[in-house]
């Protein structure tokens, strides 16, 4: 699965709903992608107290892969800012970004977003 930045920042705070669903023996593999590292980093530098999150980032990047975009994620980007588009609906870009990596490599997200639950062929993992 491909983990969100608002999950990424339920687990500096070892928010206890994520850290069960991540325990589930059902939940899948965590992905972290590229715009999720940059938003949360970016969040990271206007914070007072950025150690203990980039100190768990570390350990996260050092355990997790990594997905980045190529032309086969753009063609899905593409599809999904259309789609979303036509049907009068509008979310930040960077998350279409993660649908798309999602959708790429046939993954759910792990967010609180419920925008991503109006993508077809996106699944959206909660907690």
């Amino acid at each position: 699965m491909i983990v969100d930045t608002n999950a990424l920042s339920a687990l500096s705070y070892d928010d206890p709903a994520l850290l069960a669903r991540m325990d589930h023996p059902n939940t899948p593999r965590p992905y972290l992608n590229f715009i999720c590292l940059g938003e949360y980093r970016s969040g990271i530098l206007g914070s007072t107290r950025p150690q203990k999150p980039l100190a768990m980032l570390e350990q996260i990047c050092a355990a997790w892969p990594t997905l980045h975009s190529d032309n086969i994620t753009v063609t899905h980007y593409a599809e999904i800012s259309d789609k979303l588009r036509t049907k009068g609906r509008s979310i930040p870009t960077n998350d279409i970004w993660i649908a798309a990596l999602a959708r790429q490599h046939d993954m759910p997200i792990l967010s609180q977003d419920r925008h991503f639950d109006h993508i077809p062929g996106i699944e959206r993992i909660g907690w």
